[in-house]
């Protein structure tokens, strides 16, 4: 089975993700700065959860850059990632409404997480189904993605001590992933060179 369908029912999916956020934004009643100050919180936790669905949609299209067949696992795989994507505008929505309540903010995380988790559950079905491509080498053992799970583990229950220190890991996450990851996109451009050398030489 080919990948394309796949890639163009994600990149749909993700597409209508990101309208049903900004749709969900609020006018500002007014016409000066002051006006700003009501749709201020939900404008940043747009913008974060925007930034959280690019980069997923980023680093989605690397790793199927690197896959060349489609199994019927990947596509569950595929579509439960997406489901816990599609989550994202409903906290996003919650949180904007209530500013950073505890419970809001600790549903926000916990989406988060999920998504962290069918990401890399994802991640692991391609590489049982293709052990020896490019994406198993470059993936290696994937220790920014450990580090971001164990981070937002943390932000749940600490988002009813103080929900600002949950904020303000989630904005440190994304920080680490705003870069596109370059590792599969190495190893491919890597891998395709020394394919080039043999038809070269001859």
């Amino acid at each position: 089975m080919t990948k394309g369908r796949l890639e163009a029912f994600t990149d749909g999916v993700v597409a209508i993700l990101i309208t049903i956020m900004i749709l969900d934004l609020r006018v500002p009643h007014g016409a000066d700065l002051a006006a700003l100050r009501p749709v201020l919180p939900h404008f940043l936790i747009y913008v974060l959860s925007f930034i959280f669905l690019g980069i997923y949609w980023s680093n989605h299209h690397h790793m199927f850059h690197a896959v060349h067949h489609v199994t019927g696992a990947i596509l569950w795989a595929n579509l439960h990632l997406l489901f816990w994507l599609s989550l994202v505008p409903l906290v996003t929505g919650w949180i904007g409404e209530n500013g950073s309540a505890a419970t809001p903010t600790a549903a926000y995380g916990v989406v988060l997480l999920c998504c962290a988790i069918a990401y890399t559950l994802l991640q692991t079905v391609i590489i049982r189904h293709e052990p020896h491509a490019v994406l198993a080498s470059a993936v290696g053992s994937d220790l920014k993605a450990k580090v971001s799970l164990a981070l937002y583990l943390a932000a749940v229950p600490l988002a009813f001590v103080n929900p600002a220190i949950s904020d303000a890991i989630y904005g440190a996450v994304a920080l680490t992933w705003l870069v596109p990851d370059r590792r599969i996109e190495s190893r491919l451009d890597r891998h395709e060179h020394d394919a080039e050398l043999p038809a070269r030489k001859s």
